[in-house]
């Protein structure tokens, strides 16, 4: 798979592994400064996906779902040449009566969109104010157990195009 065929294709996920080696391809084109939004109900493979970004950018720390934590931080290996990723899972912001735009700000992502590569499960509709542009991953998950994913780039284009 290669970068150009990541982009407004629809990808046919029939495993696990074949969902974390999305992840891994849509990685080898980001770089510090993405954000990636990930949409879709739960059990449709967002944080498989996050898996395959970590290891395609090459960060240290297993990739679970910070869903209690709400934020994790992952940093490149020892002498690699990767950039930090910073995983989010926005599914309970808003919940407690707080404004979520307060409370993304109170995340400081925007602080880590300089140095970093931002990850936001649940994102779609609630993050996307962090940046001008992103790259936003729709996952579903089929009747048969097959994920489906449709990768599209949103918003402004960088100038070197």
């Amino acid at each position: 798979m290669t970068a150009t065929t990541l982009w407004d294709t629809t990808h046919v996920l029939p495993t696990a592994a074949d969902t974390e080696a999305l992840g891994a391809a849509l990685a080898a084109g980001l770089t510090a400064g993405d954000l990636v939004l990930l949409a879709g109900p739960l059990g449709a493979g967002k944080t498989v996906l996050v898996k395959g970004i970590a290891r395609g950018l090459g960060v240290l720390g297993t990739v679970t779902s910070p869903t209690f934590v709400i934020a994790r931080e992952h940093r490149p290996a020892p002498g690699a040449a990767g950039v930090p990723l910073v995983h989010v899972d926005a599914y309970r912001l808003g919940s407690s009566g707080v404004d979520v735009a307060d409370e993304l700000d109170d995340l400081d992502l925007d602080t880590d969109l300089s140095a970093a590569v931002v990850v936001v499960e649940w994102g779609e509709g609630v993050a996307e104010r962090l940046a001008a542009r992103h790259v936003l991953v729709r996952l579903e998950r089929r009747p048969d157990d097959v994920r489906v994913a449709t990768i599209q780039r949103v918003g402004e284009e960088p100038a070197d195009g």
